[in-house]
């Protein structure tokens, strides 16, 4: 039995602990509303002195901001539906078909998720720049329209319907195309909902491949961009850490909002019944 001093001490480490985590993301915020002179200051403020709003304003000022965030946005929601579609109906087919090699065929599938990124970065780079795709949307968004991971947790999660609720549909006449878009799509909401915000945040605050791909600023996204607030001769950390602020602010938005769906999305796709 835990006693009260036992319980009061967990949550106090609990405390310490989030606060450890948090307090990088508080610190931007602070540092994206200080003067000038608090951000340059030695030994540097935690808590601003005095707030200037002025930064944000200056930041869409010195870069397009504003464009880079719409790419990201547009991007990542490309992304986000193209995984949506090929991932639930490969799920779907590997849950619910039978067909020769079924287990092997997707026992190679999955395996291509222990493949690192970096391996098959130089030969996505040569195919996207052999077919002229550089600078434009579809090279940003088509190497990552099928995934192996959204696959494997929309097939967990579409194991779990009841083989009877098939078989019933099946006797009044719905085929599979019928029995997806009416009963597995529907029942199927919080995995589909957890494979949406893990496939947006990932594109979202993917560096490497837009860097490779992207030569002009009007098709960078919003993590090409944000380095361009620093400069050689001078770097004014106020504005630099407001553009972090702008940039990180959705992510965050969609964690608050979407962190209850993504972990019941995960947890059900972690399961087979």
């Amino acid at each position: 039995m835990r006693t009260p001093w036992t319980k009061t001490l967990l949550y106090v480490l609990l405390t310490i602990c989030a606060a450890l985590v948090l307090y990088p993301v508080l610190y931007t915020f602070f540092m994206a509303v200080m003067t000038p002179e608090d951000a340059s200051a030695y030994p540097p403020h935690i808590i601003p002195q005095s707030i200037d709003l002025s930064n944000f304003t200056e930041v869409f000022d010195i870069v397009p901001i504003g464009t880079f965030i719409g790419n990201t946005f547009l991007v990542a929601g490309l992304t986000m539906l193209g995984q949506l579609v090929t991932a639930s109906m490969a799920a779907y087919a590997f849950a619910k078909m039978e067909f020769k090699g079924k287990n092997f065929i997707f026992s190679m599938f999955v395996a291509t998720m222990m493949i690192p990124w970096e391996v098959t970065m130089i030969p996505n780079y040569l195919t996207v720049r052999s077919w002229g795709w550089l600078d434009t949307y579809q090279g940003l968004t088509i190497p990552f329209l099928a995934t192996a991971f959204g696959t494997f947790l929309l097939r967990q999660f579409f194991m779990q319907l009841p083989k009877e609720l098939f078989e019933a549909a099946k006797i009044d006449g719905c085929g599979h195309i019928r029995y997806f878009v009416s009963h597995v799509l529907p029942l199927s909401r919080p995995a589909l909902g957890t494979l949406a915000i893990y496939s947006f945040l990932s594109m979202y605050n993917s560096y490497l491949w837009p860097l490779l791909v992207t030569n002009t600023p009007e098709m960078r996204t919003v993590q090409i961009g944000i380095s361009m607030l620093e400069f050689q001769e001078s770097t004014a950390w106020n504005l630099v850490f407001a553009g972090t602020a702008l940039v990180i602010l959705p992510s965050l938005l969609l964690l608050v909002f979407g962190l209850k769906q993504l972990v019941r999305g995960m947890a059900a796709g972690a399961l087979k019944g």
